[in-house]
Parts: C-alpha cells; structure tokens; sequence
C-alpha cells in the first residue's frame, strides 16, 4: 500500500515527503484540506518547515488527497498511538527494536512476546510498524526491567530475526 501510495505522488519528490510524514506522524487531513492531529489543526507552514518544502507543497498535497477516492479515507481517518519510546529514559524503561527479515510473517509479535512473558518481565507497550506504510517495520517492546542476556539471546535467535537494539 505505501508504494502505491508513493507511486501517485511520483512526479513529486516534496509531494512524496509531505505524505511520508502524514504516515509516519499519523497525521489525517480533514474535509477542509487541513491537516490534523485529532481535532488539533497543524499549520502547513509547521509541516513545510519540518521536511524543508514550500507550504504550499503541503497545500496541492492535501488537495490531492481529498480529490483522490483511494487516498482520502486513509488520510480522513489514520490516527497516532501516543508511545513510550521517547519517555523511556525519563520513566527507566526498555525499549527493545526488533528488525525482522520478512515483516509480514505471521507469529512475530507472540514469538517475541512470548518470550518476555516467560520470563516474567512485564511489558508496558507494543508497537509494530506496517509493513505496507514504511520500507522497513520494526516492532518495538517497552518494559519496565532490562532485558537479560539469556532473553536477548533466544530473541536473537528467532528465525525470523534479522537484528536487535536496545536502549
């Protein structure tokens, strides 16, 4: 889905940035070609400065958008998760960045979690990224205690594991 998504916007480079951070940010665009977060209108000239584009970029792209009867409603009603990732250090969590080799093989999410739950660490959140919206998905584990080194070895070895990180 996303490379069809990016596909639309081909011909434009600062088009395709615009709706790479719309999808990263979870970011909709309401009926009034706005785009928000919730009921939070976002000032385009906010989203031109973050990825370096004119706002009025962000403009014929919202416009775009709603003219489109695929792309409006996925950007009519994608939404944020609030994370704990970036809280983490503040709140003396783990964060545990799993890549794997094929995202959309089914099992990952339990084999990993699994794992953790044998070994009694409690988890505070889950998140994956969509294989169809991003080039490469990740899953990421939050927990309230460091993982141990015989937890971190057996995910490494999950067939389906291509690389680990923690912070």
């Amino acid at each position: 889905m996303f490379e069809e998504i990016m596909e639309k916007f081909s011909d434009s480079p600062s088009q395709q940035r615009v709706i790479r951070l719309l999808l990263e940010r979870g970011f909709s665009v309401n009926d009034d070609g706005r785009v928000v977060s919730g009921g939070i209108e976002i000032p385009n000239t906010g989203i031109a400065r973050e990825i370096d584009v004119d706002r009025r970029v962000v403009d014929a792209t919202t416009d775009a958008i709603l003219d489109d009867d695929e792309l409006r409603p996925i950007f009519q009603n994608i939404s944020a998760i609030p994370s704990l990732m970036d809280l983490a250090p503040v709140l003396d969590l783990t964060v545990c960045t799993v890549t794997v080799r094929e995202a959309d093989e089914s099992g990952i999410v339990a084999a990993v979690t699994g794992l953790v739950a044998d070994h009694e660490i409690p988890i505070r959140q889950v998140m994956t990224e969509d294989p169809e919206f991003t080039d490469e998905p990740r899953l990421y584990l939050i927990t309230s205690d460091p993982l141990p080194g015989d937890l971190i070895t057996e995910i490494q070895g999950l067939p389906f594991v291509e690389r680990l990180e923690l912070a």
